[in-house]
């Protein structure tokens, strides 16, 4: 599925590095690759997790990341990552809201257990692992290459949004 894009006009080419930049971020975080992962970050970047820690600057997410990451690849669960909306605020400068949705590690999507459910708010409990996540990244294209300069990973919590799937 292609994403949006608005927002000032760019060459077709901005938006093809930017979707395959979040599928490097993917294959990153599917693969517990830290390093591969932090190819993607400026040096003054913000970045905050989806349980709210601010982490800023490159030696502070790196460092957490490096941490965390590779203890994943053990996880029964990984997420996918879909980039929905471009918003190029400049030619350099990209607003990126991505849909992430966790999948078992043979591809099994697990958000599909809040879908047309009339209150999915009381599943959320039962299945921690199903919550969709909302990330946003701004990206800064520095010398021909984007990467993030800020991004908040958000989990899914709104019961009419966890219930459209």
């Amino acid at each position: 599925m292609s994403p949006q894009v608005t927002g000032v006009a760019v060459p077709q080419a901005d938006v093809d590095a930017i979707v395959a930049f979040v599928a490097g971020v993917q294959h990153a975080q599917q693969n517990a690759l830290p390093d591969a992962f932090m190819s993607g970050f400026r040096q003054d970047a913000f970045w905050t997790t989806a349980h709210g820690k601010r982490l800023t600057g490159y030696e502070e997410i790196s460092a957490f990341t490096h941490k965390v990451l590779p203890g994943t690849i053990d996880h029964d669960v990984t997420a996918t990552y879909e980039v929905e909306h471009i918003l190029f605020v400049r030619p350099d400068v990209a607003a990126v809201k991505v849909r992430q949705r966790p999948v078992t590690r043979d591809g099994k999507r697990l958000d599909e257990v809040f879908q047309g459910q009339a209150d999915p708010e009381s599943l959320v409990a039962a299945n921690p692992d199903a919550v969709p996540g909302t990330p946003l990244y701004v990206l800064a294209k520095d010398d021909g290459v984007w990467r993030v300069a800020a991004a908040q990973n958000t989990k899914v919590i709104d019961p009419e949004t966890l219930a459209a799937g």
